[in-house]
């Protein structure tokens, strides 16, 4: 974390150690995949409460992902609240409006059409919590003054996967949802003008009868998402 007048490295032992034999990392990777390939993005959510020592959890696992210079360039803001759910609900529906009414082009609906996606956002509602992700463009010292972020995007992405992981192993379910324009979000949440939020998870459980797009489950091979110079 940045802290004005720190400018001297210091070398510290590595903490933690968590290292395996080949043939356990093996078997550890390889599980971790397949409980991976389990995680799916949900809209259907039950009334069932979700405490919030498990969110807070979740949102410090994502705070321990690596950051440009380690500024730690993000803030995540957890609602439970119904009035503020519902009122991000209807501004996200009014965004949602003009883009499924000629704010989109024919090629991006054309290609939303197999998930299924509408004007209509009952998730906003339905799910016990709401996680707004704020990336902060610059930081402020506790005197006031500015510094600047680094690899703000690259960062602010990197925490979200780990939020989404970190969700997914405590049992959770969620959805990555984007409407645009967002500020709203800022100015509802009480965030300073320097953050600028940039996607909302509804989190919980899946309802009974929670369904997912087909086309979800069709992922790329390997051959097709990596490359590898032995």
């Amino acid at each position: 974390m940045y802290r004005k007048g720190e400018v001297k490295y210091e070398a510290l032992a590595l903490p933690d150690r968590v290292q395996l034999p080949d043939d356990q990392a093996l078997r550890a990777a390889e599980g971790f995949r397949d409980y991976m390939r389990k995680r799916h993005s949900v809209r259907q959510y039950s009334n069932r409460a979700v405490p919030q020592a498990v969110i807070t959890a979740c949102i410090e696992a994502a705070c321990t992902a690596p950051s440009g210079a380690n500024h730690q360039p993000w803030h995540f803001v957890a609602i439970r609240n119904p009035a503020m759910k519902a009122q991000i609900r209807a501004a996200a529906e009014e965004e949602e409006r003009a883009f499924y009414s000629g704010g989109a082009g024919d090629e991006w609906l054309a290609a939303l059409e197999p998930i299924g996606t509408g004007v209509e956002k009952p998730h906003l509602t339905q799910a016990p919590w709401l996680i707004v992700v704020f990336a902060q463009r610059y930081g402020l010292t506790e005197d006031g003054t500015r510094y600047k972020n680094y690899y703000v995007p690259e960062s602010v992405g990197i925490a979200t996967g780990m939020l989404i992981t970190a969700l997914h192993q405590a049992g959770l379910v969620c959805l990555e949802h984007t409407p645009n324009p967002m500020k709203f979000l800022a100015e509802l949440c009480g965030r300073p003008a320097q953050e600028k939020p940039v996607m909302i998870l509804p989190v919980g459980y899946p309802d009974a009868a929670a369904t997912v797009p087909a086309v979800a489950k069709r992922k790329k091979p390997a051959d097709q998402v990596m490359s590898v110079f032995d």
